[in-house]
């Protein structure tokens, strides 16, 4: 491994947190609701905190259990990817990896319902991916809980009280497993940007293509720029006033 790589998440964002914990580290465009959110190393910081108390506090997720995150391209994506590797969760982006071996599931409302039915077996936490985060404007079905409406009431700092190394699962896909450790190798060993560089990109980190697009911008002390139902004739624009120096398009 590089001797520069972490071996955790929490090792990874604490390097960031010492070095520029005021620059932005997740930036959020959404082309058809015009929305723009900008996460400072700090403020991504307190939200996983929170993220990760609502995982384990409030929904008795523990180290090594299974989380599946269906989310489209958006900023609560990093968010729970964090949660996920701070409690110790392996992040399971495969379809084919059954209900039954799944201990929780965070989804979007494009998701809902297929979640829904098996909200009686595992918690189901469903984010309505509106503006600040807030709630379904409309009742869930029973069940299912609203990250809009739990996630406030965590704490800002959380510290996990098994803590996880870098021996544990941290993403499966069709592919296989990563633990944390080859997660934050692969991640130092990539080439999507310079060190301190800003990422645009229109994928998803919360796929199987995509989970780099936010783990090499975090482990370079850089910052990424997403952008979710992109308009490409505004992409130009976005790149030039977010002062990215790569970009990384879905092709499809």
């Amino acid at each position: 491994m590089s001797a520069s790589a972490p071996t955790t998440f929490s090792a990874a964002l604490s390097s960031v947190m010492r070095l520029s914990p005021g620059e932005p580290l997740v930036t959020f465009y959404d082309h058809s609701t015009f929305e723009r959110v900008e996460l400072s190393v700090i403020t991504y910081a307190n939200w996983v905190s929170k993220a990760a108390g609502l995982l384990a506090d409030e929904h008795d997720l523990e180290r090594g259990a299974r989380i599946r995150l269906d989310l489209p391209t958006h900023w609560l994506g990093t968010v729970f990817l964090g949660a996920a590797w701070t409690v110790g969760l392996d992040v399971v982006l495969d379809d084919s990896v059954a209900d039954s071996e799944l201990d929780a599931v965070v989804c979007g409302p494009d998701s809902l319902e297929r979640w829904a039915e098996i909200a009686d077996d595992v918690p189901v936490l469903a984010c309505s991916l509106l503006p600040l985060g807030v709630r379904f404007r409309e009742p869930l079905p029973a069940g299912v809980h609203d990250v809009g409406v739990e996630v406030w009431g965590q704490p800002d700092a959380f510290t996990a009280w098994d803590a996880p190394t870098g021996a544990d699962a941290a993403v499966t896909t069709a592919a296989g497993t990563l633990t944390q450790a080859q997660t934050w190798e692969t991640a130092a060993s990539g080439s999507l940007l310079t060190d301190r560089g800003r990422l645009l990109t229109t994928l998803n980190p919360t796929s199987p293509s995509g989970v780099n697009v936010f783990t090499e911008p975090l482990v370079r002390a850089g910052s990424v720029v997403l952008v979710a139902r992109p308009d490409a004739d505004r992409l130009d624009a976005v790149a030039a006033q977010e002062r990215t120096t790569s970009v990384l398009v879905n092709p499809s």
